[in-house]
């Protein structure tokens, strides 16, 4: 939210810096199941697919509730402040979003055991194959809520 002595350029500098790191958070959240999901060519008894796949798993719950969390009541904070009507957007974006934060959270629930990893190794690969199509959507959604929501304000406080 604005504070007092903070202008409109100043707070969406600060959100613009905050979707940037987020962003990037996306990009090393990507390159990470990447790297899981090309251990299925491997056999899992060669391979650190516990680890690799921990390390995912914290990654992608760390960039799901920083957007729930932080994001997204950063970007409609913004509208409110451009006095711009975003609801239309974020009733039919955030239930659709909402479906890869639960897939996401089932996810983890259920690899947390390392040992379910390897012993299920053919069923890691169908979930994750269904959580990487969900996230490119969900990446879509929130991409589009940013350009929305908050890009398009840069010529406003130029």
């Amino acid at each position: 939210m604005l504070k007092k002595n903070e202008s409109k350029n100043q707070h969406w500098g600060k959100v613009d810096q905050l979707i940037e790191g987020w962003l990037k958070e996306r990009q090393d959240l990507i390159i990470l199941y990447v790297a899981v999901d090309g251990l299925k060519e491997i056999a899992p008894s060669d391979t650190p697919i516990s680890v690799k796949l921990k390390a995912f798993s914290q990654m992608l719950i760390d960039y799901v509730s920083a957007g729930h969390f932080e994001i997204y009541d950063e970007l409609t904070q913004e509208a409110e402040e451009f006095q711009e009507d975003y609801s239309e957007l974020v009733t039919s974006v955030l239930p659709r979003i909402q479906e890869s934060t639960e897939l996401s959270l089932d996810f983890n629930d259920k690899y947390a055991n390392l040992e379910l990893c390897v012993e299920s190794f053919d069923q890691v690969v169908t979930d994750l194959s269904t959580l990487g199509e969900k996230m490119v959507e969900r990446f879509e959604l929130e991409d589009k809520m940013i350009e929305i929501l908050h890009t398009r304000h840069r010529e406003l406080v130029a």
